[in-house]
C-alpha cells in the first residue's frame, strides 16, 4: 500500500513542487537567497518571502552535519566488506554496529574523510567538480545496481521481494500510511533545502523545466525501486527479517553477504553503490550555501566551500559524540543527531516546500511563471491548480502529522 501511494504522490505532488523550485532558481539566476530576492522584487512582494532561501541553505548545512556521520558508517562497512564479512554471525553483526557507534574516534575519522571527499568535489566547481563527478558516479551507481538486481533475479528471491514491495492491500490504506507516503515523496526529491533552486539557477534557458523535473523524478524513483528489489531479494533469500534503515544495511546485509555465493564480490559492490549515492547527495547539500557565500562576498569557490565544510565538520563532531560520550545530553528529549534530523526533515523542509507552493502559485505574476515553466493551456492550468491547492494541503497535513498534531 505504501509504495503505490508513494508513487502517486511523487507524480501528483513531488514533481509539481520540483518544477516550482527549479523555476524559482532559474528565474532568479542566483543562489537560493539571491534568487528569492530577485523574484520577490519582480513580483512586488514582501521581502519576508526571502525566508524560503534562508531556510533552504540553513537546512542543507544542518542535514549534512548528521548525514556525513551516517555516510561515514558506510565508508567503514565498505572497507569491512572487502574481506566478505568472513565468519560473521547475527550476534556479531549487531555487536559490530553497536561498537562502531560507541567509538567516537572512528566516527569522527570517517566523518572527516567523507566531508573531505565532498568539499574536494564542490570546491572544483559546477563543471569541473560536480558535473564531472556525477558523470562518473551516477552511471557507475546505475551499473552496480543493475548487477545487484541481476543477482537478485538469478540467485536470490526476487518474487518475494516483488510481493513485499508491490502487493496492494486496501485494508492497510490508513491515514498514517498516506501521510507517510506523501512525506517520503517530498523528502526523496530534496525539496525545500535549496539544492534544487541552486541547480535551477544553472539551468539553460532553452531547457524545459517540466521535462527535466519528470526525468529527475523518474530516475530518482527508478533507482529507489531497483534498490528495494535488489536488497529485499537478498534478505528474503537468506530468510532474514526486512528491518529498516541502518539495521537493514549495516547489520542484516553483512550477514547475507557472508552466506551467499559470491558475497565477497557483491558486498563491496553494494557498499560502493551506497557510498556513491551518499557522496552525490552531499554535493547537492553543500552547493546552495557555497553559491550564497560566493555571490554575496566575492570570495573564491575554494575558500567558501572549505569554510562551510569546516563549520559542518565541527557540527558533525557533536553529532558523532551524541552516540557515545554525549549520549546523555538531550534537547526536548532528543540527542543531537535526532534533534537535527527532526528540525530539518520534519519542520524546515515541509515549511520551505509549503512557502514555495504558495509563492509560485499565488504571489508570482502569472506571465513570469508561464515564461519559465514552458507549459501551455491545460497543462499549465493543471500544474498551477495542483500547486495552489493540492500541494499546500498535502504539505500542511504532512507537517501536522510529523509534529504530532494529527495521528
Amino acid at each position: 500500500a505504501f509504495v503505490l501511494i508513494y508513487l502517486a504522490c511523487i507524480a501528483g505532488i513531488g514533481v509539481p513542487l520540483l518544477m516550482a523550485e527549479t523555476l524559482l532558481g532559474r528565474r532568479g539566476q542566483a543562489n537560493p537567497v539571491g534568487a528569492m530576492r530577485a523574484v520577490i522584487a519582480e513580483a512586488g512582494a514582501s521581502r519576508l518571502w526571502a525566508i524560503i532561501g534562508y531556510i533552504g541553505i540553513t537546512g542543507a548545512v544542518l542535514i549534512l552535519a548528521f548525514y556525513s556521520v551516517v555516510a561515514g558508517w558506510i565508508l567503514e562497512y565498505m572497507l569491512r566488506s572487502l574481506n566478505g564479512f568472513a565468519g560473521i554471525s547475527r550476534e556479531r553483526a549487531g555487536a559490530d554496529f553497536a561498537a562502531l557507534l560507541a567509538d567516537p574516534l572512528r566516527l569522527v575519522l570517517w566523518h572527516t574523510a567523507f566531508m573531505a571527499m565532498t568539499a574536494f568535489v564542490v570546491a572544483r566547481g559546477v563543471t569541473s567538480g560536480i558535473e564531472q563527478a556525477n558523470k562518473i558516479m551516477m552511471p557507475a551507481l546505475f551499473l552496480i545496481m543493475l548487477g545487484l538486481l541481476g543477482y537478485g533475479i538469478v540467485a536470490a528471491d526476487m518474487p518475494a521481494a516483488f510481493r513485499f514491495m508491490f502487493h496492494f492491500d486496501f485494508s492497510e490504506v490508513k491515514r498514517e500510511v498516506v501521510l507517510s507516503a506523501m512525506g517520503h515523496s517530498f523528502f526523496t526529491l530534496s525539496l525545500g533545502m535549496g539544492a534544487i533552486m541552486a541547480y535551477g539557477s544553472y539551468l539553460d534557458r532553452g531547457t524545459s523545466i517540466a521535462r527535466t523535473a519528470f526525468y529527475v523524478a523518474l530516475a530518482d524513483t527508478g533507482i529507489a525501486l531497483m534498490a528495494g528489489l535488489a536488497i529485499f531479494a537478498i534478505v528474503f533469500a537468506q530468510g532474514l527479517a526486512p528491518a529498516g534503515g541502518p539495521g537493514l544495511i549495516l547489520q542484516t546485509l553483512p550477514l547475507a553477504f557472508s552466506q551467499m555465493p559470491g558475497g565477497n564480490i557483491i558486498g563491496p559492490l553494494f557498499f560502493l553503490l551506497v557510498t556513491f549515492a551518499a557522496w552525490t547527495s552531499s554535493i547537492s547539500l553543500i552547493e546552495p550555501f557555497a553559491a550564497f557565500l560566493i555571490e554575496r562576498t566575492g570570495i573564491s569557490r575554494a575558500t567558501a566551500v572549505w569554510g562551510i565544510s569546516l563549520l559542518i565538520w565541527l557540527l558533525g563532531i557533536a553529532v558523532a559524540l551524541s552516540f557515545n560520550l554525549w549520549s546523555e545530553f538531550k534537547v526536548f528529549g532528543l540527542n543531537i543527531f535526532d534533534l537535527l534530523d527532526t528540525l530539518t526533515t520534519k519542520i524546515m523542509m515541509p515549511l520551505a516546500g509549503l512557502l514555495i507552493a504558495v509563492f509560485v502559485g499565488w504571489v508570482m505574476k502569472s506571465q513570469h511563471v508561464a515564461e519559465e515553466i514552458g507549459l501551455r493551456g491545460t497543462g499549465l492550468a493543471l500544474w498551477k491548480n495542483v500547486l495552489r491547492y493540492l500541494s499546500p494541503l498535502a504539505i500542511t497535513l504532512i507537517f501536522l502529522h510529523v509534529v504530532g498534531v494529527i495521528g
